[in-house]
């Protein structure tokens, strides 16, 4: 089953609040008091949402197995969990959840009971209440529907954008850590009313770990160049990550197939997307556990690396309509999307890249002069992201001329005539052997 847009935000916010009363009752259980458990102070818990909308978008093909369903919804929504907490603690430097205390918990994101429970709500939502909630919303005309909609999703956006503002300012009698940052607390500084105020002390008593401020450490003078793990790190990372992933799969190919074929995922030049964004993930998130033991990261990288390859198959069939791998074929496969071998390969990729691979150019990055490396890695952004665009329109209008029939394949723009003439089929082919597309 396909969602509409118009679904899948009526199933956001309609998760969402479900979620804020299962957290405001849990809280009433555990501490005989009311207390707004949401982010936002409107009667929301967006994270439940956010969940709820993944399994309607990247589950469905997985309705005819309870089993499978069950171990991707776990899978998915830890990956978002995960996600989600590291981001906060960025953000805020704070943790907002911890599940140190409970057994098999990973870096005290997530933990095994929770991700089986999303398992469960996972089957549950894509085989029952969904298909019950979208018949409801084709009784609600669409116009008011829309509205409704709209409406909800503006307050949603200002009662997000208090809240965080809310939050800046409990850092004002905190050091700043940079200038952005300075400019964000005065203006939650100006806005500071009741309004906001209130804010915050709903906040401490819902999250008690943000009760002794915020936290922030003072930015240190930049001495080399993207030292510790920051934007331009992550940028040369990914490039690195992109151009030996790209190579590796080559050979891989040409050991086992015989045969060498293109595995760049754009146009120009051999670069795989998929490994420089796993690359640039998987160390950000990582980069924390570099000193934990082989055994942990080679977990954290499998779970982490089979829910990262499952999302981007998702993404590019339903944004491409082209299906670039199947593993359909491999034993313990999910979908054709993922399969438990190439799972561990991630695992085994993590602990590699993190105790070995990492340090190494870590410590090559940092030796570049700090202009030049800012002049390289802002040089190579604006090329991939042409290179990028420029794929994905060829690879748009690839699959546009093997789905329609054949009179309506011409070309109606001139854009359409010049992809026809540079990007033709068989050069498509060439560089995306492994392409199939998704008929309509």
């Amino acid at each position: 089953m396909i969602y509409t847009l118009y679904e899948l935000a009526a199933l956001y916010f309609i998760y969402s609040f479900i979620g804020w009363c299962a957290e405001v009752c849990i809280a009433v259980v555990h501490k005989r008091k009311f207390i707004n458990r949401g982010f936002v102070s409107g009667p929301l818990c967006p994270i439940y949402g956010t969940g709820a909308v993944a399994f309607a978008v990247f589950l469905p093909d997985l309705k005819d197995s309870f089993f499978f369903l069950f171990l991707g919804g776990a899978i998915l929504a830890s990956f978002i969990e995960f996600i989600t907490g590291v981001l906060l603690e960025k953000i805020f430097h704070k943790k907002w959840w911890n599940y140190s205390n409970i057994r098999f918990n990973f870096d005290g994101y997530i933990c095994l009971r929770y991700s089986l429970l999303w398992g469960l709500f996972a089957v549950l939502l894509i085989c029952f209440a969904n298909p019950f909630l979208t018949s409801l919303f084709r009784m609600i005309p669409h116009l008011a529907g829309s509205i409704i909609l709209w409406v909800l999703s503006a307050l949603l956006l200002l009662d997000t954008v208090c809240t965080a503002l809310a939050l800046l300012g409990m850092q004002k009698k905190v050091k700043r850590f940079s200038a952005i940052t300075d400019g964000m607390v005065q203006v939650s500084g100006i806005l500071e009313n009741a309004i906001t105020k209130r804010i915050q002390k709903r906040m401490q008593k819902a999250f008690p770990a943000l009760e002794d401020g915020i936290s922030a450490e003072k930015k240190e003078k930049e001495q080399v160049f993207a030292k510790g793990c920051g934007f331009y790190k992550l940028v040369a990372l990914f490039f690195i990550g992109a151009f030996l992933g790209d190579i590796t799969e080559t050979i891989f190919c040409l050991l086992t197939m015989h045969r060498l074929m293109s595995r760049s995922s754009v146009i120009y030049g051999p670069f795989s997307i998929v490994w420089g964004l796993g690359c640039m993930l998987l160390t950000a998130i990582l980069y924390r556990m570099k000193d934990k033991s082989d055994f942990y990261i080679f977990i954290a990288g499998t779970v982490l690396g089979g829910a990262y390859e499952y999302v981007c198959s998702v993404f590019t069939e339903l944004v491409f309509g082209t299906i670039f791998w199947d593993y359909s074929g491999f034993a313990f496969n999910l979908g054709g999307r993922i399969n438990l071998l190439y799972c561990f390969f991630w695992g085994i990729a993590a602990v590699v890249w993190m105790k070995w691979i990492y340090p190494f150019l870590s410590r090559l990055i940092e030796k570049l002069p700090i202009r030049a490396g800012k002049i390289l890695c802002n040089g190579l952004l604006v090329f991939m992201i042409f290179n990028c665009l420029l794929s994905s329109l060829a690879l748009a209008r690839y699959t546009q001329r093997n789905t329609q029939p054949a009179g309506e394949q011409q070309a109606v723009s001139v854009l359409d005539e010049f992809l026809d003439a540079h990007y033709t089929d068989e050069r498509m082919e060439r560089i995306y052997p492994n392409a199939k597309i998704v008929k309509p």
